[in-house]
């Protein structure tokens, strides 16, 4: 591949992450505005276990989808994957040997933050079904941060496959 090539997806990859930002930031803004106006707030150390579900609710997206998200294709977040990466990308190994297992670090990155975002978009449905939001403005928030929060994941997924080329 020339040079024209990998500046043209240097380019396409640069103007992606922008929307990758700014839907990850709305995912948080709208959970953080249905659950504090909606939900009643969130707290460890409450007698309301809702509000404990809350702050569950919140950190799995904040810090398992929204962190994973901002540090795909940068450092390895998850347990196994840290091992792994250890021994493969830290110790002293033959550069062929990292090269022959980059691309399935990277697919197995892609793969749990997909996992991780229907994980979410899942419990948002469930507690939409439960709590019966059909036709009310806290449903119309629900789905829309839903909605962000997959087109967050779709705007990572983009930059770390167009950043691939160059």
């Amino acid at each position: 591949m020339d040079a024209i090539e990998r500046d043209w997806y240097r380019r396409r990859a640069s103007s992606i992450t922008p929307v990758a930002h700014f839907f990850g930031i709305l995912s948080i803004i709208l959970l953080l505005v249905w659950l504090l106006h909606y939900r009643g707030g969130l707290s460890l150390d409450s007698d309301n276990p809702y509000r404990i579900l809350n702050v569950h609710i919140f950190l799995m997206f904040f810090g398992f989808i929204f962190f994973a998200g901002q540090g795909l294709g940068t450092f390895i977040v998850y347990g196994i994957q840290w091992f792994f990466g250890f021994v493969t990308f830290w110790l002293p190994r033959p550069g062929a040997t990292r090269a022959r297992l980059a691309p399935w670090h990277v697919c197995f990155g892609r793969a749990l933050l997909y996992f991780a975002i229907c994980t979410a978009e899942t419990g948002l449905m469930q507690l939409f079904t439960i709590l019966k939001l059909a036709n009310s403005n806290e449903g119309r928030l629900i789905n829309f941060t839903g909605l962000a929060i997959l087109i967050f994941g779709i705007s990572v997924d983009l930059v770390i496959a167009i950043s691939r080329y160059y």
